[in-house]
């Protein structure tokens, strides 16, 4: 709260005097007079801006012994919530005069220019490190290739992760929103293309060792891989289905005919389920310490969103599946 500005009014009221007897009448038992109820002074709060000075919100009728946090709440409260561009105005709970309120969100890009370019970097990053490009590792190394097979397995998985979800953007996912602030795609990308940078240095090193279990290990973590990407490759198809082109509405996703998409069961955000059961076999595929903590730092950012949309479900839809859970089921 920048600055309050208080004003008090209120005026006391008279107490009234109750009349004596009439002489002759029979005496009566007299009647206990009722205290005046005493006045109640409330406030009238003006809210300012610290540097413009200029007037924000004024509330009336504060009681006095309103906190300031509660003064907060109160003026939070007329700011009103975000508008979606498909709001109608009498739909709206307001009069015939509205009060709207701008908030300027700085330079924008759309979602898809922002997908498209943090999923195209760890691609080509990748494959600069497993081609051994000059200047990354001994010169005796350049263009050479591993002797072993995990590592060229993994390059395809790598590879065949990104393309998937470049071409989810441009053919399979539906924004809700058309664009994001631009800083985003700065820090985006210095998730995505720093980690596949870290990853593809340590696996295509030329003193790479491969998994300590060998080859039962690799094909074990390979089907998990696998797996989980049909599984989110399924759910994106079910969650495009269910808003038609060119609409934001939504809805509750249920399991369809794919038995992949049954996992709606039990999870509210099961694409990141099988996103994070993809890079936990990656991570047991490579054996590589900076996969394991890209996994890990993947999880918890995937646990923050899942648990944010289930909110906006249960917020949305009052006979929303009370059984799921964000993320993993029964757990988390």
């Amino acid at each position: 709260m920048d600055a309050l500005a208080l004003e008090a009014s209120g005026k006391k009221s008279s107490n009234a005097g109750l009349g004596a007897p009439v002489s002759g009448a029979a005496p009566a038992k007299r009647k206990q007079a009722k205290k005046p109820k005493k006045a109640v002074v409330f406030f009238e709060v003006e809210i300012l801006d610290a540097k413009t000075k200029e007037k924000l919100c004024f509330l009336d009728k504060v009681e006095p012994n309103a906190t300031i946090g509660e003064i907060k709440s109160m003026f939070h409260r007329t700011q009103g919530k975000s508008l979606k561009d498909e709001d109608v105005l009498q739909h709206l709970p307001v009069g015939t005069t509205a009060t709207f309120y701008f908030r300027d969100l700085g330079a924008q890009i759309s979602w898809v220019t922002v997908f498209l370019t943090e999923y195209t970097g760890p691609l080509v990053i990748y494959l600069l490190f497993y081609f051994r490009v000059p200047f990354i590792y001994a010169p005796k190394y350049d263009f050479t290739t591993s002797k072993h097979w995990v590592v060229h397995l993994a390059c395809m998985c790598h590879s065949f992760h990104y393309m998937k979800r470049l071409l989810e953007t441009l053919f399979v996912h539906r924004f809700s929103h058309g664009t994001m602030p631009l800083r985003n795609i700065f820090k985006n990308c210095t998730y995505y293309w720093g980690f596949a940078a870290w990853m593809a240095y340590y696996i295509n090193h030329p003193l790479y060792t491969p998994p300590i279990y060998g080859e039962q290990q690799i094909r074990l973590a390979l089907i998990l891989f696998l797996f989980c990407q049909i599984g989110n490759f399924s759910i994106h198809i079910a969650l495009r289905n269910l808003r038609p082109p060119g609409s934001k509405t939504r809805k509750i996703p249920y399991p369809t005919k794919n038995p992949f998409t049954w996992i709606f069961l039990l999870v509210s955000c099961p694409n990141y389920t099988y996103e994070l059961g993809s890079w936990l076999g990656f991570t047991l595929m490579t054996q590589c310490l900076p996969v394991a903590f890209f996994t890990l730092v993947g999880f918890i950012q995937m646990t923050v969103w899942a648990k944010g949309k289930h909110r906006s479900y249960l917020k949305e839809f009052r006979d929303y599946p009370p059984l799921r859970s964000p993320i993993i089921p029964f757990i988390l």
